[in-house]
């Protein structure tokens, strides 16, 4: 049902015979700023297919979390002729010129995953203030009260903020009722698990572990967090996270991690390799669902926003179900948890 679900949410418009009979020969250059997270493997494997499927050709390069080298990978993407680029950018503020050297010569961009401020990108993305939301209720549900902490993405990446906006706007009712106190939050520089664990240490010592709950903006950074917590016999405390990582999602059927919002990164990779395709035909090519959105700092865009699903010790069945994990990994060292662990 979820992936029947979020590929009606992803369905391409335009891509007529004509348009797939175009995409032969063309060729799809993706930037991407690492593969860091588990889940950008997936993500470059159903790009990867969608492009097959229409017979276009894919091309890649790792900046490998330097904006400085995926700014000179690009170049060397529009070097191999590439017909458009979908670009994960490691630095929203640093990626510019690259855009800059794209349009000059006529290739469209998609912004993947992350805003790219530049109205010549197509931006491509979950909705990420409503994961912040879904991260929060969650939380809020399982400690409708206490001493909160706000593990925050990368300060260079935009998702970090809007996640950070959706999880106020849930929490903030709490907060001025006095129910919820915000002791401390941090952001996490590169999104990297070990500064999110630093992070925490950093604060359970600050506030003597008077901790309640942790709204952590990934999974990676949860992994972290959930690491700092277990080392102070806290493990169990409600934790959320996103992405639907393997190691999350069995966090969540041990009870050590409460919620991961699942974005399935193979319906973002389908679409973002077809509206590549697409845009490399026509620059005047359509999405289905496509929207003009105005970002925070005011530019004008065309974006198109996929629907994610907070997944939790209830619905666990649903990932396997997808195809998305197996049971086994799903299971691992879980004995009488919740369905289909049980």
């Amino acid at each position: 049902m979820f992936n029947k679900m979020l590929a009606a949410a992803v369905a391409v418009a335009g891509f007529t015979s004509v348009a797939w009979a175009d995409s032969h020969g063309v060729t799809v250059g993706v930037s991407w700023s690492n593969f860091q997270e588990e889940r950008w493997k997936t993500d470059e494997g159903a790009i990867k297919s969608a492009l097959e499927a229409a017979g276009a050709t894919y091309v890649s390069a790792d900046a490998q979390s330097s904006s400085a080298k995926q700014l000179s990978d690009v170049e060397n993407l529009i070097a191999q002729g590439v017909d458009a680029l979908i670009i994960l950018a490691q630095d929203s503020a640093a990626i510019g010129p690259a855009v800059d050297a794209a349009a000059a010569e006529g290739i469209p961009v998609v912004g993947y995953d992350r805003l790219i401020e530049d109205g010549r990108a197509f931006y491509l993305t979950f909705d990420n203030v409503e994961v912040g939301r879904m991260q929060a209720r969650a939380v809020l549900q399982a400690a409708p009260e206490g001493n909160y902490v706000m593990i925050k993405g990368s300060p260079t990446d935009p998702n970090a903020d809007f996640l950070r906006g959706g999880q106020q706007e849930v929490l903030q009712a709490a907060i001025d009722a006095g129910k919820v106190i915000i002791v401390d939050e941090a952001y996490t520089d590169g999104w990297l698990p070990a500064n999110a664990q630093r992070n925490m240490e950093q604060i359970l010592t600050a506030n003597d572990n008077k901790v309640d709950a942790v709204v952590a903006s990934n999974d990676g950074t949860a992994g972290g967090v959930v690491s700092a917590l277990t080392a102070q016999g806290m493990e169990g405390i409600p934790v959320s996270g996103q992405d639907g990582d393997h190691a999350a999602l069995n966090r969540v059927a041990k009870g050590t991690q409460t919620v991961s919002v699942w974005k399935d990164a193979r319906e973002l990779g389908k679409a973002a390799a077809e509206i590549a395709v697409a845009l490399a035909a026509s620059e005047d090519a359509t999405v289905e669902g496509q929207q003009d959105w105005t970002s925070p700092a005011g530019t004008e865009m065309t974006a198109l926003f996929l629907s994610p699903v907070p997944i939790t010790r209830d619905n666990l069945t649903a990932v396997v179900d997808a195809g998305w994990i197996t049971k086994d990994a799903l299971c691992q060292g879980v004995s009488d948890g919740p369905a289909p662990c049980n």
